[in-house]
């Protein structure tokens, strides 16, 4: 299967300028909208900062977070700060293809901005995955929204889907993995604000809170040997999935990227419970 336009995504496409001029806009959309027609609050931010800017050399960054709009991303990024304008440090991430990529001009413009098409339910071993996993073997910061969808209810974090769990597991040098939660974009953005659409533009005078946690420790050797272990004694469906470089057969994958999600999970979790806390005072 052929890549949605990865011509564009390349860093010598006419020579950069396209990709500088999406990012600049973009950026001043975001710095815009989350930092002067709204008020933004980050607790943390130095954490993120500093993986951004300064992690050993080419070990890639995976930011995990909850989605509550359509725009999280790239508001979550325009707080005051932060090298929105960066092109090398800006983040990959994955997007919707139905939502992103509708179109050609769409398709285009997400590329330059650093956008990785996925098809929801598309499944772990679709070819952007791939796509994906290249950029983490370049050592390059990728975030994605693990609950697959937007989400605007004030309730715990939904069940992860596997795709982050896998790119984690089959990165070639295993990435820092650093979770955060944020509350007030589904303010800025509401699914349901007239006759049940979305507004035309972002709302203003609204409160964005962005709580960053600290990197999540896996010891994935550990956690493969109990995965092999425990997929002997359990009974799983299967999709046909290819084994893993290092010799993890589906059943076993499928014991590991539960068990990685719900770390992630609980993280997300925590924060959460911490942003409601942290609101409140």
């Amino acid at each position: 299967m052929s890549r949605t336009m990865e011509w564009a995504a390349r860093t010598d496409h006419f020579r950069g300028i396209p990709r500088k001029i999406v990012i600049a806009v973009v950026g001043a959309f975001a710095k815009t909208v989350s930092s002067v027609l709204n008020t933004t609050s980050v607790h943390n931010a130095d954490t993120l900062l500093r993986l951004v800017r300064s992690r050993p050399s080419r070990v890639p960054l995976v930011t995990v977070s909850n989605h509550m709009s359509t725009l999280d991303d790239p508001l979550m990024w325009g707080f005051k700060g932060f090298p929105i304008f960066d092109t090398k440090l800006a983040r990959w991430v994955l997007a919707a293809e139905d939502i992103c990529f509708r179109n050609a001009l769409y398709s285009y413009i997400f590329r330059l901005g650093k956008c990785i098409p996925i098809t929801r339910g598309g499944g772990i071993y679709q070819e952007h995955m791939n796509e994906a996993l290249e950029r983490l073997k370049n050592g390059e910061w990728m975030h994605t929204f693990p609950e697959g969808k937007v989400n605007q209810e004030e309730a715990p974090i939904r069940r992860l889907k596997w795709g982050t769990a896998s790119l984690i597991v089959r990165a070639p040098i295993t990435p820092i993995v650093l979770p955060i939660f944020h509350h007030g974009f589904h303010e800025v953005m509401p699914e349901k604000y007239m006759f049940d659409r979305r507004p035309p533009l972002p709302l203003w005078n609204k409160k964005v809170d962005i709580i960053i946690g600290d990197p999540i420790e896996f010891d994935l050797p550990a956690m493969r040997q109990k995965a092999i272990s425990q997929s002997r004694s359990e009974s799983f469906p299967t999709a046909g999935w290819p084994s893993t470089c290092d010799g993890l057969d589906e059943a076993a994958q499928r014991c590991l990227y539960a068990t990685i999600s719900e770390q992630i999970h609980a993280a997300m979790e925590r924060l959460r419970c911490f942003g409601k806390s942290f609101l409140r005072s």
